[in-house]
């Protein structure tokens, strides 16, 4: 069960939970109101814009893809500097789709949906623009270096690109995998209503058994979409330090600034 106090809530939006509160390796914690992860941005209310901002939002890291910021543009909170840092292209991982489009795809090819998941985790750490993109978004943790001034970083769903963006950051903060790990999986407590929302509205129009379970496979996380990533970071680096140090450039002075400015 996520805590009350992971959760915000929004009039309108998604998979919003804040990185504070975990336990790190040498016996420190991440601080709370300093990180924030979610979804999209584009159907916030006022009301959500103002939260955020009260909250103290003051960066909003944007890993989606131009063609999504050119369909659904973030409602930034009005305190906010924007930093653009596509992981991909184009959206891979189809959460842009919409619930009717992606339904459509998935009855051509009922079964693609989990293994495609796998791809895309692979491609999130082998391509170097991806690698490239999390890189600015290091750089970025690193200029909120203000006591009170929170930092957001989100895509669509907040869950695969956003997924591995906190995996990364909390492996720099010292937070070891089975928390990394649960944190990951997250996703799915607070995204619960809008997976059975898509789901129960493509078996209402017909959709396939398999369908639907490859409807669920997109909108959700899953253990082995980490481990597929996990295996290829592995692959390059031997483990997720010497990842974030060869394949992201993070350096020891930057991963001790870090843990400076987001550790209590």
């Amino acid at each position: 069960m996520i805590s009350k106090d992971r959760i915000l809530t929004m009039e309108k939006g998604i998979n919003f939970r804040e990185l504070g509160g975990y336990p790190t390796k040498d016996g420190r914690k991440t601080k709370w109101h300093k990180v924030i992860r979610t979804g999209s941005l584009s159907d916030l209310t006022a009301l959500d814009q103002q939260k955020l901002d009260a909250y103290g939002v003051r960066y909003d890291v944007d890993f989606r893809s131009p063609k999504e910021v050119l369909e659904a543009p973030d409602r930034v909170p009005g305190n906010a500097k924007y930093v653009y840092a596509p992981v991909f292209n184009v959206d891979e991982t189809k959460n842009s789709d919409g619930e009717d489009k992606m339904t459509a795809n998935l009855e051509k090819h009922p079964d693609s949906g989990f293994s495609h998941m796998l791809k895309v985790y692979r491609m999130i750490v082998t391509e170097q623009h991806a690698k490239d993109e999390y890189l600015r978004f290091f750089d970025t943790l690193l200029a909120n270096d203000q006591p009170d001034d929170v930092l957001l970083f989100h895509c669509t769903a907040g869950k695969d690109r956003t997924g591995m963006g906190a995996v990364f950051l909390l492996t720099a903060l010292g937070v070891d995998f089975d928390t990394i790990r649960t944190d990951y999986l997250l996703t799915n407590e607070a995204s619960a209503k809008r997976i059975r929302h898509a789901t129960k509205k493509a078996q209402e129009k017909g959709a396939s058994a398999e369908t639907v379970a490859s409807l669920r496979a997109l909108w959700s996380v899953d253990e082995a979409y980490l481990n597929a990533a996990m295996t290829e970071i592995e692959r390059q680096s031997g483990n997720l330090e010497h990842y974030l140090r060869t394949e992201l450039k993070l350096t020891k002075a930057e991963i001790e600034k870090l843990r400076q400015l987001y550790l209590d």
